[in-house]
């Protein structure tokens, strides 16, 4: 039977403290979370906290952070054999029907939001994840021929954040009856370009 390196003991180690944080997070807040906390979650020695990571705060942002990463870099791929614009935006949507805003990675996520404003570090790297993904979806949009794609993609981007957050308030906050609202935002360009002159300070008269 091969040994378990240090190494791979050690990455272990760290998987699981992550997962517990995602995990924590979602049921306690991210304030709550504590070093004893995590280690007994994770079933590792409180000592072992503090070697992998600088501190608590420390692993809760780089758990909720790669979290936040992988939901997002997952949701383009589902879109990418979409056929037109309106199949994007309501695969966007479709992503929302899974959710409730009171399951484990909406309040995640809405904790990581949360945490953000009061620490800049943070809010730069989840400020990097949403633009990854609002840049994954402009070339969504580009693609389909929708006019101004990149405000465009920040708008529906928020958009979703917006739902995500009202979910929890208004339960019956379904994608089918927000995807003739959004799919207005989703009109072709002018002569089948991309660019919208008068919103870019063109000509207005």
């Amino acid at each position: 039977m091969a040994r378990t390196t240090t190494a791979e003991r050690g990455r272990e180690v760290r998987r699981r403290l992550l997962a517990s944080a995602c995990e924590l997070i979602a049921e306690r807040g991210w304030t709550a979370v504590s070093t004893r906390m995590l280690a007994e979650r994770a079933g590792v020695a409180p000592g072992l906290v503090h070697y992998h990571f600088a501190s608590v705060h420390a692993l809760l942002s780089e758990a909720a952070v790669g979290a936040m990463r992988d939901h997002l870099s997952r949701m383009p791929e589902s879109l990418d054999g979409a056929d037109d614009a309106r199949q994007v935006l309501d695969g966007l949507l479709a992503e929302l029907e899974e959710t409730t805003g009171l399951d484990p990675e909406s309040l995640l996520f809405i904790e990581a939001y949360l945490a953000a404003t009061r620490d800049d570090a943070l809010r730069r790297e989840i400020s990097a994840v949403v633009a990854e993904f609002r840049t994954r979806l402009e070339e969504l949009l580009l693609r389909h021929g929708v006019a101004a794609p990149e405000r465009t993609a920040a708008v529906l981007t928020a958009a979703v954040d917006g739902v995500l957050l009202h979910r929890a308030l208004t339960p019956g906050l379904s994608g089918a009856a927000l995807a003739p609202v959004l799919g207005r935002l989703l009109a072709p360009a002018p002569g089948g370009g991309t660019d919208d002159d008068t919103e870019g300070g063109g000509d207005r008269r």
